[in-house]
């Protein structure tokens, strides 16, 4: 099974999974258009998110960062006057350490990811989309800003004009990814940002025309007119597309199968998506325990059979 995965709504999805699937039967390909450089460290948002997950250390109760983490090196910086991006935990400060160190000695971002993962005895396969350097940048009013400044410095306020996915052009999907989707014929989009979060992964040349080989199936992230939770909403609508599950499904459209929606949602028409050659199915999305977790997981494995 490959997942297509960034922060917080698509990590849910996989603890559901968790609970159906043995770790080693999963790969999640991660997206690295949110990684930041900050005091000299390279953060790498979204796989410490899935590597926190499957080491069972994760704070769900935010979807980010290590549970009961002190922030003691964060603190004493900001009274010292440097402010940080990220508000790194020590522990998870000292994961980035380990992986700053090992990118400065040479080794790529997929060979860094596999010996931490390695270290916290994780199973599955956790794979960088890319070894190459995407950053999602934001076009605003007051100027152009990299992702996390807009989503965790400014809290997403700013009016976004456009975005990019700087370096995308010079940017090559992960061999170990590559390698990943060619063994495995099902895939499943979670439900991230998809903009900033699986728009990234899908900007890399090759992988649409793999993902059309694959049944895939797609997870939105939007109800009726609102995301979840991100700034989903607002990127999209700064990219002319219509701000639900029916833009969603339009960005997917040409190589998916099967399109999940949330139950509640009360503008779409699923008979529109299925115009568009794609099966409509109608699933409660709203991952806010364990067990709904779970039910996801398993209504959507049984769309694979």
């Amino acid at each position: 099974m490959i997942i297509l995965s960034g922060g917080t709504g698509t990590p849910k999805l996989i603890d559901g999974l968790r609970q159906l699937l043995p770790d080693e039967e999963m790969t999640v390909i991660v997206n690295t258009g949110e990684d930041i450089w900050s005091s000299e460290v390279f953060i790498s948002p979204d796989i410490d998110t899935v590597l926190y997950l499957f080491a069972g250390i994760l704070d769900k109760n935010k979807w980010w960062s290590i549970t009961g983490d002190t922030y003691n090196t964060y603190n004493q910086m900001k009274e010292l006057g440097r402010f940080e991006i990220l508000m790194l935990g020590d522990r998870d400060r000292a994961v980035n350490l380990v992986r700053t160190d090992m990118l400065k000695k040479g080794l790529t971002l997929t060979e860094a990811t596999a010996e931490i993962s390695e270290s916290f005895g994780i199973r599955a396969g956790i794979i960088p989309m890319s070894d190459d350097v995407v950053t999602s940048m934001i076009e605003t009013p007051g100027g152009q800003m990299h992702f996390q400044e807009f989503w965790v410095t400014h809290k997403g306020m700013p009016d976004v004009l456009s975005f990019e996915y700087r370096g995308i052009g010079e940017a090559r999907l992960s061999p170990a990814a590559k390698e990943a989707l060619e063994k495995d014929d099902c895939v499943i989009i979670g439900p991230s940002n998809p903009m900033t979060s699986i728009g990234p992964i899908l900007a890399l040349p090759e992988i649409k025309e793999i993902l059309k080989t694959k049944k895939v199936i797609a997870v939105s992230p939007i109800i009726g007119k609102e995301a979840v939770s991100g700034p989903a909403g607002k990127l999209m609508a700064a990219k002319g597309l219509d701000v639900s599950s029916k833009g969603v499904a339009e960005l997917y459209k040409d190589f998916i199968d099967i399109f999940v929606y949330d139950i509640r949602d009360g503008v779409l028409n699923p008979e529109e998506i299925e115009k568009m050659g794609i099966k409509a199915v109608a699933l409660d999305t709203m991952m806010t325990d364990e067990e709904k977790r779970m039910n996801l997981a398993k209504e959507i494995l049984m769309l694979f059979r």
